[in-house]
């Protein structure tokens, strides 16, 4: 299908990677990783052609399609998020924007007998047949499908693409490229701006996907679920591995395992070696052998010993000051935005090391319930900090508050207290800062790099109670191994935002879930809670059936499911007919009246899932 030779990507003098050739075929669902700046996003745009290699050629199957997701956001549109997506295939687009044009004329029009108006409806006739054989019925359905599994409600769905945020229009932008279906899907790290919910919809998805998927993540969970082969960018060469994630990286430490030994070999060889040529170069009678020697040693090509992206040195937090048992108490808090309300009426208290991961929907209040902790933002209600509790906060735009014009050694010497200003070189090293890196000025650094320093300068400092908002955007793979090691080792007290369910995974031992206004506690792992909520809301009546079983749901309950589960997929036919119905229709007033039945059936549909879910967890 792809075919990649001898690629070599030059920038300023710097060799990105040097002839690396690969090639890759039909149902590859590959994970590409490497450091940051190892040239991931960089392939990708070679794949699509918007970069050119400095030599090598790529060859694509012919009319191979290719869709790509980038980490940028470039698009300004005016549609509503549904009409946005459905832009995506453009002769379906433009073949219904001319059928509402027709329908909208013939509404006022009396001149049945004439030929303008047969031909209109010639025409009219003409594309729903057309329509029919692009199956654009089925497009509007996949693309509500699309949206509501990347977390819309179908409320929203007739919503301006311009009133999102860019977090919620990069999932617009996903869909969009899903609904054209390419043969080739390039995903430059799609989780970025997903909640976990989200992130297990997509996961089903592209597991189920029939074509090539190249995917870019520092997310170790969704590289496992979804990837069947592994290329590591490094060292300017790639390594290609035919499994996922995990277990790539155990093959990979083997290879270096044996690299080390080989080297080790080598160098007792050129050492012997260079002893004898020492020892006979002198000597006449020997000196031939001693040149035979030399051009042995010349030969010999010095064994490399590459450097694991996981490679790193181990961080340590100063000790916390001392707190008392009650971190944090809040009463009765609330808030609202206008007319929407985030909290009504919150209790809760965290106790001295307490470590909390914070959970739920993009646009639930996440921040906010941090915000209002910290004082950010104003509130209804009563939170207080406990005896001697020092907060260290780090914001999802923590990285924009360094001071750009000093160096990376500076902002670091700038907190840094006692015998922990004799190692800030080697603190830096463990947030991947070594060499010259440490004399840059902030200014020049990128958005990674920014907040691995934004954290390295919050975490040494001796706060007692840390609340952390997402800390893990932006960093790759080997950053999230050194916070995460740091803070199981922290002895304070944690309340950690984060989608990222591997880097969660083992870090905290209670769940804060925010959902109908409110915060619920679960006293367990995130592993646990997901598998029980999150695993299963994907399907409902599934986990319906589980709970059923677990609590000794009766029979009515159990038949009451199931006729709503019925009333669901008979208003979703009903739903499917109106729209087409609506499509054919040429007379204003069945067209308004078509119109009304939809809103109508669509409203029933959103109560009746409601009514489902309310079932479900009861």
């Amino acid at each position: 299908m792809l075919n990649l030779t001898n690629i070599s990507v030059s920038f300023g003098g710097r060799d990105l990677y040097k002839n690396i050739s690969f090639q890759i075929n039909n149902k590859d669902k590959i994970g590409i990783v490497g450091k940051n700046g190892a040239g991931k996003s960089t392939l990708l745009k070679l794949i699509t052609g918007d970069q050119q290699p400095t030599s090598g050629s790529i060859q694509k199957q012919n009319m191979l399609t290719v869709g790509y997701l980038p980490q940028e956001l470039k698009v300004n549109s005016s549609n509503s998020i549904l009409g946005e997506v459905l832009t995506a295939n453009r002769e379906v687009f433009d073949l219904n924007k001319r059928l509402d044009q027709i329908n909208s004329d013939l509404t006022i029009r009396t001149d049945y007998e004439s030929d303008s108006y047969m031909k209109l409806i010639d025409e009219l006739t003409e594309l729903n047949e057309r329509l029919n054989h692009l199956d654009a019925d089925n497009q509007q359905k996949d693309a509500e499908l699309l949206l509501k599994g990347l977390g819309f409600h179908q409320n929203e769905l007739n919503q301006a693409y311009n009133e999102f945020s860019g977090g919620w229009k990069m999932r617009v932008e996903l869909a969009k490229l899903l609904i054209q279906k390419p043969e080739v899907v390039l995903l430059d790290e799609p989780t970025n701006h997903l909640d976990i919910e989200s992130i297990q919809w997509l996961e089903r998805y592209l597991v189920q996907y029939p074509g090539i998927i190249l995917l870019i993540s520092h997310d170790k969970t969704f590289l496992d679920n979804i990837t069947n082969r592994t290329i590591e960018l490094a060292n300017g060469k790639a390594y290609d591995y035919k499994c996922n994630y995990s277990k790539y990286i155990i093959l990979r430490e083997e290879e270096i395992i044996t690299q080390i030994a080989a080297k080790k070999n080598q160098e007792k060889m050129v050492k012997h070696t260079q002893e004898l040529i020492n020892k006979f170069r002198a000597k006449k009678n020997k000196a031939a052998f001693a040149q035979t020697l030399i051009k042995k040693l010349d030969k010999v090509e010095e064994i490399e010993i590459d450097q694991l992206e996981s490679d790193r040195i181990k961080f340590q937090f100063p000790d916390p000051t001392h707190a008392g048992k009650e971190i944090l108490k809040i009463k009765s808090l609330s808030k609202n935005y206008d007319q929407k309300i985030i909290f009504n009426d919150v209790d809760l208290s965290i106790s001295n090391g307490d470590k909390i991961a914070l959970i739920g929907k993009n646009g639930m209040g996440k921040s906010t319930f941090i915000k209002s902790i910290v004082k950010d933002i104003q509130y209804d209600g009563e939170i207080e900090l406990g005896h001697q509790v020092m907060i260290g906060y780090f914001a999802q735009d923590e990285a924009q508050k360094l001071d750009q014009e000093l160096s990376v050694f500076e902002t670091i010497d700038e907190v840094a207290v006692g015998e922990v200003r004799k190692k800030i070189r080697q603190i830096l090293g463990s947030f991947l800062f070594s060499g010259d890196d440490v004399e840059k000025k902030v200014k020049v650094l990128s958005g990674g790099e920014k907040t691995r320093l934004s954290l390295c300068k919050l975490l040494l400092q001796p706060n007692n109670f840390l609340i952390l908002d997402e800390p893990t955007n932006h960093l790759d793979m080997a950053s999230k191994e050194i916070l995460k090691e740091a803070l199981l080792d922290y002895k304070g007290t944690l309340l950690l935002v984060s989608h990222d369910r591997d880097f969660l995974d083992g870090l905290t031992e209670k769940v804060y879930f925010i959902k109908d206004q409110n915060v619920k506690t679960y006293h367990e792992k995130v592993s646990q809670f997901i598998e029980s909520y999150y695993g299963s809301i994907l399907e409902i009546s599934a986990r319906s059936e589980e709970k059923k079983t677990k609590k000794g749901h009766n029979k009515k309950q159990l038949n009451k499911q199931r006729s709503l589960e019925n009333r669901i997929s008979k208003l979703e036919d009903k739903l499917t007919s109106l729209e087409y119905e609506l499509y054919k229709s040429v007379d204003a007033q069945k067209v308004k009246k078509l119109q009304l039945e939809i809103k109508e059936t669509k409203a029933e549909i959103d109560l009746s899932f409601e009514q489902l879910v309310a079932l479900s967890e009861s």
